[in-house]
């Protein structure tokens, strides 16, 4: 059941702005407040294209239930909260009243003799915005139920001790909340963390003494489930786990996550207990049913609660798009940019079948197509003039070395303008060291760093409170993270400033100029697969080694678990008995599965004078991160790669200090595997089925930081990297060609554009980012003897993105030639067909015929039912 009331959060236009156009750049801002004053920009910027108020909201409270302890009551009253909001009662009632419902059948099943079964239980979604409270909701019925287990001993279940598990997906998330729950002061609470970061002296007390863990799907994974005999006192008393997040649970990490999660239900009914699933989200379409689907249960096992009753200062929200830089004359150019070009601000790869791309500072990109002033330093300008006057700000960017550059830029200019500040601006990524990322958490939350330029890590639930402007550098990737970004200001009520920075990119320009495609639309369904055999296969592994694996059991892992586990015995990794599977190996299954990449490993980036560890890298990126010759950026430090140890797992890495930087290339072929689903349009056919994708990183180019042009470029010789993947593709003859009027010449450029502005414009339809997804176009495809285009997921056995997209392909490619049309260029550039990870450089692309290939291809598509 789905719980919302009337929703009360509207956007309305900046006062002054009716009549006004959208889109229109004059009037839109006709009385600028302090914030955006603070941007140096003038009373009317011809940047912002479209700006919206979010209204301030009033808070609507309720009477703490009448079930929660008095010492815990006293404990929220005591740090300021005199009544919860009205959906935190609701949704503590609820799972409250789903615990006990719980309890009573574990009674049940006791007397009669029965073991628990994972298949009951209710559960509840709390899918609010940003600081609406969803902590206290999922922190009233479960610290009522440790205080009562604490402190009202008896025989029955309902006061036995009671024991919690917390989930985050980051350990700065979870370690912001045990500081949350420590500060509550609560006698009867033994809250820890258990992570990669633990003591080992430690996680034996933790086991044996804390009634409230913190930890995330890694560890529960790799620590507590392969070990579940040790937990024992902890599970058979485990009444609820806190799924936080649970929005950011999707693609292949999500499809990882629904596997450990039911394999933690598994075992938490060996040890006789069901636990309350209390999951905290922000803001979704259909919060019950990705809910559901994460823990694999039906939806109607599931309640949501989505109406916020929280109160939240009004948020000014501008839509800025950089101007052209062949427009400006130089002059205003350098000023715009503080004279410092983009460095290093290369989005990184999801996947191994990603390139870095190029995002240089200059007036034109590849194959001299116009460049807007980077989203990069764009906000790196706004973060230097916002910390200048004092304001604190955020900047978000996806990616890690753009965040160093961002803050390193900004301390640069800072240096130049206001020194007194420039040591109060900071980067926060991954990759950092335990002890580095909690003390740049202290810093940010105590005000100490004024500004942080920051990876989505701190888009989640971190309470850092008082700031008061958001700055979004480039569209993070689903509408659900954009007002989880820009929620992080006005979090203690006054005025806020937001700012979406489009980057060079189809999907940013397409948004900017259509913003009720981001105010006006419900926020997007978390797209995941947990069915993919990928993913399956190990965590079947993992669970059989937990437990033998009961024919009864197997609905629990989904309809394709049986064909799995008999791949899986002829392979010999399980072995077949009468009463179900066997993992008879020494080795641990659970190192089978690497729940953050879809298959690899870390690596250690060491200094080769100190033999220091500086970092880590995902194994997918080392190729095109930190090959021989790669410049590394770690905390605003750059450093040349002298060598890549795969097999040692290392990267050596020593201080330079180039002013280049550098860029992988790679050359991909795709061939067809299956053709599980075909849809005719007409002469075209969409196609839908798993694909081999073989890439290869080739060489890298040196290129220069003021620049952007090419100093030289060097072969490389690493070995082929193939994944095996879903994806969706169009096969197009030769007369739909002729009939659209892409004449022959033309087909390869056309093919490609359109290519290109397709997975820019896909993470429009599902969850997902440009760079976990990937592409290819041919003239002649060797399989389809035709003409096609391939969208395909930069993930071992799909991600359910090209799934998404044949689903709504339709629409997908309306809004790609929309994209394409709205852009300003005569001949293709950056904002609309050139891709920044494209292993041909952007050769050959005809924007003209993309438009008409995609136009073509549109008129067969009206009759297509499925969209």
């Amino acid at each position: 059941m789905t719980h919302s009331l009337n929703d009360r959060s509207g956007a309305v236009l900046l006062p002054g702005t009716a009549g006004q156009i959208e889109g229109c750049h004059n009037g839109l801002v006709p009385e600028p407040n302090h914030l955006l004053r603070a941007l140096h920009r003038g009373e009317d910027p011809p940047e912002i294209v479209h700006a919206r108020v979010l209204p301030e909201r009033e808070a609507v409270v309720s009477p703490w239930p009448a079930w929660a302890h008095p010492s815990v009551v006293e404990a929220f009253q005591g740090l300021g909260v005199p009544e919860p909001y009205r959906h935190q009662v609701l949704a503590a009632d609820a799972a409250h009243s789903a615990q006990a419902e719980s309890l009573d059948d574990a009674v049940q099943c006791r007397s009669a003799g029965r073991a628990v079964s994972p298949a009951r239980g209710h559960h509840v979604i709390i899918a609010t915005g940003t600081a609406s409270g969803k902590s206290l909701a999922y922190q009233l019925p479960t610290l009522d139920a440790i205080v009562r287990g604490s402190t009202d001993p008896g025989s029955s279940l309902h006061s036995r001790e009671a024991t919690v598990l917390y989930l985050a997906p980051t350990k700065a998330l979870a370690a912001d909340q045990l500081s949350a729950l420590r500060a509550l002061g609560i006698p009867h609470l033994r809250a820890d963390t258990y992570d990669g970061d633990t003591e080992f002296a430690e996680r034996s007390w933790i086991r044996d003494h804390s009634n409230f863990v913190l930890c995330n799907p890694d560890m529960l994974h790799a620590g507590v489930l392969p070990n579940h005999e040790r937990w024992a006192r902890f599970l058979r008393q485990l009444r609820y786990v806190i799924v936080d997040e649970a929005h950011g649970y999707r693609g292949v990490f999500g499809a990882h996550v629904s596997m450990i999660l039911r394999r933690l239900r598994r075992i938490c009914a060996l040890h006789g207990s069901s636990p309350t699933f209390i999951g905290a989200s922000a803001t979704s379409a259909d919060p019950q049913h990705s809910f559901a689907k994460l823990l694999g249960v039906e939806a109607p096992r599931v309640s949501a609660y989505s109406q916020d009753d929280s109160p939240h200062g009004s948020v000014t929200v501008l839509l800025w798009e950089p101007l052209l830089e062949d427009s400006l004359p130089q002059d205003d150019l350098a000023a715009s940019t503080r004279g410092k070009g983009e460095a290093t601000g290369l989005p990184e790869p999801s996947s191994p079948t990603a390139p870095l791309p190029s995002r240089g500072f200059g007036g034109a990109g590849e194959n001299g197509a116009p460049r807007r002033r980077s989203a990069l330093s764009e906000a790196a300008g706004m973060l230097t003039d916002l910390v200048a006057e004092r304001i604190r700000t955020i900047a978000f960017i996806k990616s890690r070395r753009g965040a160093e550059t961002m803050a390193g830029q900004a301390q640069d200019y800072l240096q130049d303008i206001d020194p007194s500040v420039a040591h109060r601006v900071c980067a926060y990524r991954s990759g950092y060291l335990p002890e580095e990322r909690r003390e740049l958490e202290r810093q940010v939350r105590s005000g100490e760093m004024l500004g942080v330029a920051s990876t989505p890590a701190l888009e989640l639930g971190i309470d850092v409170a008082g700031l008061d402007a958001v700055l979004v550098a480039g569209w993070p990737g689903t509408r659900a993270s954009f007002f989880q970004q820009i929620g992080r200001a006005g979090r203690a009520g006054q005025e806020s400033l937001a700012v979406f920075v489009a980057s060079d990119d189809p999907l940013d320009t397409y948004l900017a100029h259509h913003p009720g495609d981001i105010f006006d639309t419900v926020v997007e369904s978390t797209v995941f697969d947990p069915g993919n055999p990928y993913v399956l296969a190990p965590h079947l592994c993992s669970a059989a080694a937990e437990r033998p694996i009961r024919p009864e059991e197997l609905g629990l892992f989904g309809p394709g678990t049986e064909a799995v586990l008999e791949t899986l015995v002829r392979d010999g990794y399980l072995r077949r008995r009468p009463t179900g599977w066997f993992w008879t190996h020494p080795e641990s299954a659970a190192d089978l599965v690497d729940i953050r990449s879809g298959g690899g490993h870390r690596l250690d980036i060491i200094e080769a004078e100190t033999g220091g560890i500086i970092g880590t890298m995902e194994s997918g990126q080392v190729h095109y991160q930190a090959h021989p010759g790669a410049i590394y950026v770690h905390q605003g430090k750059t450093w040349h790669v002298e060598e890549l140890d795969e097999e040692g797992r290392a990267v050596v890495v020593s201080r330079a200090h180039p002013n280049f930087y550098t860029q992988a290339r790679d050359v991909t072929e795709v061939s067809v595997l299956e053709i599980e689903s075909t849809r005719a349009w007409g002469p075209v056919t969409l196609h839908r089925g798993m694909v081999r994708v073989r890439t290869q990183v080739v060489s890298f180019q040196r290129k220069a930081v003021m620049s952007n042009e090419l100093i030289d470029e060097e072969p490389l010789d690493l070995e082929a990297q193939e994944l095996v993947t879903r994806a969706v593709w169009w096969t197009i003859p030769q007369e739909l060609m002729n009939s659209a009027g892409v004449a022959e010449p033309q087909v390869p450029g056309a093919l490609h554009a359109a290519e290109h502005a397709a997975i820019g414009l896909l993470p429009l339809m599902a969850t997902c980012d440009r760079w976990d997804i990937g592409g290819l176009s041919t003239a002649l495809h060797v399989d389809t003897e035709l003409p096609t285009i391939f969208v395909y997921d930069g993930y071992p056995g799909g991600a359910g993105f090209a799934e998404r997209g044949f689903g709504v392909a339709r629409s997908w490619l309306e809004a790609t030639v929309e994209a394409i049309l709205s852009c300003e260029c005569d001949h293709g550039c950056p904002s609309c067909v050139q891709s920044p990870k494209c292993g041909n450089k952007n050769n050959p692309l005809s924007k003209q015929g993309a438009i008409d290939l995609l136009r073509g291809m549109l008129r067969e598509a009206t009759a297509d039912p499925g969209n």
